[in-house]
């Protein structure tokens, strides 16, 4: 087939050794949502050093509940790896601008949720037009510049890791690789991370990223790989899976079933998302409907949600909607039912008004039009994460498959 995709994994040489050896370096600091994330992050790293011979530069999203899950420990070890880091806080647009060029370095962005939360600046969606821009090669950002303000492009074009606290915007998540980070369990160990120490290790492994790829930058960029997604899935693992094509051995599969995997969970959780923000303004209609009144006891705001006939909600589960269907969807916005005690003495299991306004300003900000502060007491609203699925148990692909089977992602 030449250099158009592989039909079967090549034997093992010094590139698969070299991934080994990162991928068990990486799995020593930080403990990722699965076997599939770790495999993600070393072909991450890897393709960083081929930017120039990709079409695509994905996006690494590494997001987290709260703080303590590990987020920046991930920057950390990707600093030391990949190539040229540019490690940023809160970074301005302009900055980015005049940064990337031909030989684009790698963006590390850390506190994204400071930079895209609902009190963000303008220039936020600015820097989210420039990271969705530079996904895709030939994607310029033009601006006035110079004493003669002449239109002037500025390449975007560039990998990036971008690490924060929450959901990140769905437009940079959609040309992602996503991981979800959670706290360790009590059980689960990893070195401590002392830069003196950790450094020389990764900045060798680096350097031999660096002699490994640099001579097939021209073999990369004609490799057209057997993809197992769709659309933007694709353009987002191609590079993943062209190194992994690269190294041979295990890692063709290996990759391969990484992205069926992620891609899939994925897809779950874009539905899960687009149904609860479907609940957050159900409940918005139906507290309207009651005058915005204090509360609203649960039985009475479950009947008022399977009324509608046109909404999900008598088809979800088995038999439809019940109270703890509710509570569960609304757990990830950190709203939970309470005691109420109601005109005329009646006590009832109740959700309250104002447990809902942060999640109304921040997920339908139509429906209020400013951004309320959390009600008193109420823990501010970070959508909880789940883990990925752990490895493959032989019903994934675990070759270059011969048809589409994973989700597809619209453009």
């Amino acid at each position: 087939m030449g250099d158009r995709g592989i039909a079967e994994p090549p034997a093992s040489g010094d590139g698969a050794v070299l991934l080994d050896e990162l991928r068990a370096a990486i799995g020593k600091y930080v403990v990722l949502p699965g076997e599939e994330a770790l495999t993600a992050v070393t072909l991450w790293v890897a393709a960083t050093h081929i930017q120039t011979a990709l079409q695509h530069a994905p996006r690494l999203a590494v997001m987290s509940p709260t703080k303590g899950c590990g987020k920046s420990r991930v920057l950390d070890v990707l600093y030391e790896t990949v190539h040229d880091p540019m490690m940023t806080v809160n970074t301005s647009p302009a900055v980015i601008f005049r940064t990337i060029g031909k030989i684009p370095p790698t963006l590390l962005v850390d506190e994204a949720d400071t930079i895209f939360g609902p009190k963000a600046s303008g220039d936020s969606e600015i820097l989210r037009g420039l990271l969705n821009a530079g996904h895709q090669r030939n994607r310029p950002a033009w601006r006035i510049s110079g004493p003669e303000h002449k239109p002037t492009p500025f390449p975007t074009f560039a990998m990036a890791a971008i690490a924060g606290i929450g959901d990140l915007p769905d437009t940079i998540t959609d040309r992602s690789v996503v991981l979800r980070m959670q706290k360790r369990k009590p059980g689960e160990k990893v070195a401590p991370f002392r830069s003196r120490y950790a450094a020389p290790e990764l900045n060798a492994l680096r350097d031999r990223l660096t002699a490994w790829l640099g001579p097939l930058r021209g073999k990369a960029s004609r490799l057209v790989p057997d993809m197992p997604v769709e659309d933007r899935a694709a353009d987002t693992w191609e590079p993943l899976v062209i190194v992994a094509d690269l190294a041979g051995g295990h890692w063709p599969a290996r990759a391969r079933a990484a992205c069926v995997a992620m891609t899939r969970f994925e897809a779950v959780q874009d539905e899960q998302t687009s149904l609860k923000t479907r609940l957050l303004r159900d409940i918005h209609r139906i507290f309207e409907r009651a005058n915005n009144s204090e509360a609203l006891a649960t039985q009475d705001l479950v009947a008022a949600l399977l009324q509608d006939a046109e909404a999900p909600w008598a088809e979800h589960g088995t038999k439809g909607l019940n109270a703890y269907h509710l509570s569960n969807l609304l757990r990830d916005f950190g709203i939970q039912p309470a005691n109420h005690r109601f005109e005329g003495g009646r006590q009832a299991k109740a959700y309250t008004r104002n447990r809902f306004l942060d999640a109304w300003a921040r997920h339908c900000p139509d429906l209020t039009g400013t951004t309320p502060e959390p009600a008193h007491g109420a823990a501010p609203a970070r959508p909880a994460q789940s883990k990925p699925p752990t490895g493959p148990t032989g019903s994934l692909p675990v070759g270059p498959p011969t048809s589409t089977a994973g989700p597809k992602r619209n453009r």
